[in-house]
């Protein structure tokens, strides 16, 4: 991401949290955008153009977009009067920005534990994965195929964000889509996500005392996605980022045969 497409979102992601009246209908509205602007290259090289004349890039929102809610329009005036690095950045950005708009309007949500099950699915259904995965397949379609999928499963949010990124892939892996946005809600509820692999469930004891001392550790709340995994012996493997952390029985026995084999 370039310096300036970092500085128009942070300047963009402001201006949404200073909006008003902030539904899931702006979340939908934001999703529209950055599809109608990856269709046209002409409409997101006008509103990402930074030699344009001051103001001009904001009257394109208002004459394309006019039929948009009052609240969606202003945000997207903000955000196109920044200077993006490029297109894909301007795209890009209004994308995350429909993503917060779906946290901020359902707070209470557990949206990042819905969209890592989903993800837990896609990742273990070969067959799924390419189905929503594969350039030849009709976008539209691929978000119907997850309406059916999740949508009595999954709240509103959730079900929304992941049948709108499937329709507008751009290129991007159904995996990639899906991790991009449980970090999107984290960063909106200023959450920190660690992914704890574990050979059995965690008690709701153990859940509350690991959270706790991972936000002691990291300064922030943590938002805990658990895997269940056989090959983990004994202990937890925590994921925070890159950062892991591998208290297993297994990691330790690797590393003493290690050592032993030094």
């Amino acid at each position: 991401m370039g310096s300036a497409t970092t500085q128009a979102l942070a300047a963009s992601t402001a201006a949404l949290a200073q909006a008003k009246d902030v539904t899931l209908d702006t979340a939908g509205e934001f999703f529209t955008v950055a599809r109608l602007l990856g269709e046209s290259g002409q409409l997101s090289g006008a509103l990402a153009d930074p030699a344009a004349p001051e103001g001009l890039r904001e009257q394109v929102v208002a004459t394309v977009f006019g039929g948009l809610s009052n609240t969606t329009r202003q945000v997207l005036s903000a955000a196109v009067g920044e200077r993006w690095s490029n297109e894909d950045g301007l795209i890009s950005g209004i994308e995350e920005l429909a993503i917060r708009a779906a946290a901020i309007a359902e707070p209470a949500t557990d949206i990042e534990g819905e969209l890592f099950s989903f993800l837990r699915v896609v990742a273990a259904n070969p067959e799924l994965e390419l189905a929503l995965g594969t350039r030849l397949g009709d976008d539209a379609a691929k978000g119907v195929l997850v309406e059916k999928l999740i949508g009595s499963r999954a709240s509103a949010p959730t079900t929304l964000i992941v049948s709108s990124l499937v329709r507008q892939p751009r290129g991007r892996r159904v995996r990639q889509l899906l991790n991009r946005a449980m970090k999107i809600v984290s960063a909106q509820g200023d959450r920190i996500v660690a992914t704890v692999h574990t050979a059995a469930t965690l008690s709701a004891a153990q859940r509350t005392r690991l959270g706790d001392a991972l936000a002691g550790r990291y300064g922030g709340q943590v938002s805990i996605n658990e895997v269940i995994d056989p090959t983990v012996v004994g202990g937890l493997r925590v994921q925070i980022a890159d950062d892991i952390i591998d208290g297993s029985i297994s990691a330790r026995l690797a590393d003493l045969r290690q050592k032993l084999a030094g």
